[in-house]
């Protein structure tokens, strides 16, 4: 990783760069669209990382349940790919969740060679328990709907891969 990349957390300033970064990848169905608003609702979530005092890429980690999170929202200005940007985020998100207290981070990627050199492995279906999903199916977030392979997400989901790591 170059010394030049700074991850910190995201400041609500930050949510037009982070929105400029994520918005082309929600139109080609990369990434679940959002809304202005729930840009700014998860900015205490969310990671940026800059290079020379410019934001080049964003991450963030949602806790789903007491011992499970999901990295979301990963994006890396494509001026910035391969200068470990991307890792570097999801290294921060990363210690983010053991700071938490959740032993397992999910994800739903396209960049399944990615999460795999970070420890992430592929898995079939949804690993909670019935209860947890059932509890689970209440949340009104987009992100969860797609943790839960939902109709109504399916169309965001089409191509993913599911990947768990189990934190040590």
């Amino acid at each position: 990783m170059p010394s030049r990349v700074l991850v910190r957390r995201a400041r609500a300033s930050d949510v037009r760069a982070v929105r400029a970064l994520t918005e082309p990848l929600a139109e080609r169905g990369v990434l679940v669209a959002k809304h202005a608003v729930a840009s700014y609702e998860s900015v205490p979530e969310t990671r940026v990382a800059e290079i020379d005092g410019a934001v080049v890429g964003c991450g963030a980690l949602h806790v789903m349940w007491e011992d499970l999170a999901e990295v979301r929202t990963l994006a890396v200005a494509s001026s910035a790919r391969g200068l470990g940007v991307g890792s570097a985020i999801v290294e921060a998100l990363l210690a983010d969740a053991r700071e938490s207290g959740v032993s397992r981070v999910f994800c739903l990627t396209f960049e399944v060679p990615f999460f795999a050199r970070l420890g992430f492995e592929v898995i079939e279906g949804t690993p909670v328990a019935p209860e947890v999903y059932a509890e689970l199916l209440r949340s009104h977030d987009d992100g969860v709907a797609e943790f839960l392979d939902l109709a109504r997400v399916k169309p965001n989901t089409l191509g993913n891969t599911r990947m768990l790591l189990h934190l040590r």
